[in-house]
């Protein structure tokens, strides 16, 4: 089993792997989950959403969100930071999917009330986009955030 967190000097900083997820991630896909550059760290977008045999409703949405913000959690700590340190949060959202049952409204008030558990305020920036899809079949939201140091 390898270590993590990997870091590997880039210009201006480093690439942050911080799991062997993310670094199967890094090698089949191209991408770093997360970059630092100075003092910001760029964490790559988390994909939430049903894994099988999981439900779809709200209460089963807000699991699937507390598994991707754990997850962007282990990757600022491996760089150094915590929620607290989130400057910029961009989400893309499948509003109309069968892998969630529920409105827009009912997807925003989910997403809110579990970022709240993990951001405290003050709040970030944040840009909410819909979408028409994901790179995973199955995704609902894909979350990436922008911290600063």
């Amino acid at each position: 089993m390898a270590d993590f967190p990997k870091r590997t000097a880039s210009h201006g900083g480093e690439v942050i792997i911080a799991s062997e997820r993310g670094e199967a991630l890094y090698n089949s896909f191209k991408f770093a989950p997360a970059r630092r550059a100075d003092g910001t760290i760029y964490v790559s977008g988390v994909i939430a959403g049903p894994a099988r045999g999981e439900g779809r409703d709200v209460e089963a949405f807000k699991t699937q969100l507390r598994r991707a913000f754990g997850e962007i959690g282990a990757t600022l700590a491996a760089g150094g930071a915590g929620f607290s340190h989130i400057a910029m949060i961009n989400t893309f959202h499948v509003w109309t999917s069968d892998n969630f049952q529920g409105d827009r409204n009912a997807q925003l008030t989910a997403f809110i009330e579990v970022k709240d558990e993990f951001i405290p305020p003050p709040h970030p920036a944040w840009t909410a986009v819909g979408t028409t899809g994901l790179a995973l079949d199955t995704g609902v939201v894909e979350i990436q955030v922008i911290a600063h140091l």
